[in-house]
């Protein structure tokens, strides 16, 4: 089943024409759950990874030896989802809340190190041919396959995340690793996607307000007020009574850069002002190369919530993957246009 976004509250460019020089596209993947197979695009699904090269492993020092089950907690998002799925949602029985309370118990391994060998938790990967805006990788590599550990331990502060992705040319894949080792626990359950299939989508999108031009963010700025005055006059006046009013319409919420998983465009930088990502090998500036999002949609105006699921609440089905990024719900990762192969960066936001 395809997913459609419907069209935007208004065309931005009508009273912007000069936003049409900054206009991009960039291409919703649409996650949702399904058994994808190991030739197709996907985040959760099983990895494209030859049997004879080494999986990857988290190498740096930190605990590892005590944590939740990942099987646990698909169990317990199986419990949940059938929860939810009653008319009307009244919450968890009492013998659901038992079963819940028991996957949520967290379990040690005996004798486990900081050092010992420990899988990355395969995330998401991309086929060129199903991802409009998916760049070449280095060499013409097809297939981007993303990784991150399940722990949050890295870093200087001993608190960040590590990813890991991986180029590759997915005719040169023989015989395909089967299963892949797992970790035994994980620290953090918004780790452990759900395996979902993807509806890939491309977009019309601007880029985020503080990086264009300082007059033109300002107009737009002017404009938004102006638009939220004329909502609130139209909910105050006598004439709509009875209607549920006009709701303001912003060009970073409705108008410029989609929620939810998205490969290539722009970058949002809500949380932090935007700053250089420039890459770490040549300086060159980076471009966006895959958003992760711990949301589809979100739960105001929802201009952004495909068509097919107009009907649907906002939770639990705007969460498809069950990945959550934490509290910033939201993680860009940016990749160098001149050599995809360099390090990639990333920004939380």
């Amino acid at each position: 089943m395809t997913r459609t976004t419907p069209p935007r509250p208004l065309d931005v460019e009508t009273p912007f024409p000069e936003l049409a020089a900054y206009r991009g596209t960039t291409t919703r993947l649409h996650p949702r759950p399904g058994s994808p197979d190991v030739r197709a695009s996907s985040v959760g699904g099983p990895m494209l990874w030859p049997a004879d090269e080494p999986w990857p492993l988290c190498g740096e020092a930190h605990g590892r030896g005590r944590g939740l089950r990942p099987a646990d907690i698909h169990r317990e998002r199986e419990v949940m989802a059938a929860a939810w799925a009653r008319e009307p949602f009244q919450g968890l029985t009492d013998e659901e809340r038992q079963v819940v309370d028991e996957l949520r118990r967290r379990h040690r391994i005996p004798g486990a190190t900081e050092t010992d060998p420990l899988p990355l938790i395969g995330l998401a990967q991309l086929y060129r041919r199903d991802i409009p805006d998916l760049p070449a990788g280095p060499d013409g590599c097809d297939l981007l396959q993303v990784f991150w550990c399940p722990f949050d331990a890295h870093g200087v502060s001993r608190y960040g995340m590590l990813l890991h992705l991986v180029w590759r040319n997915s005719a040169e894949v023989g015989e395909v690793l089967v299963p892949p080792p797992q970790p035994q626990v994980v620290g953090y359950e918004g780790y452990v996607p759900e395996p979902c299939v993807l509806h890939p989508e491309q977009v019309v999108t601007y880029p985020f307000a503080g990086l264009l031009p300082e007059e033109l963010c300002a107009g737009l700025d002017a404009w938004e007020e102006e638009l939220e005055e004329e909502a609130e006059q139209s909910k105050d006046s006598e004439d709509s009574e009875d209607e549920e009013g006009v709701e303001p319409v912003g060009y970073q919420c409705d108008l410029s850069i989609p929620p939810g998983w998205r490969v290539g465009g722009f970058a949002s930088w809500r949380t932090t002002d935007p700053h250089p990502m420039d890459c770490w090998t040549c300086a060159t500036r980076t471009e966006l190369l895959l958003t992760i999002d711990s949301s589809e949609w979100d739960g105001g105006s929802g201009s952004w919530k495909p068509v097919e699921d107009k009907d649907l609440p906002t939770h639990p089905y705007a969460l498809p993957t069950q990945v959550d990024v934490g509290r910033s719900g939201e993680l860009n990762i940016f990749a160098c246009p001149v050599d995809p192969g360099h390090p990639h960066r990333w920004s939380l936001q």
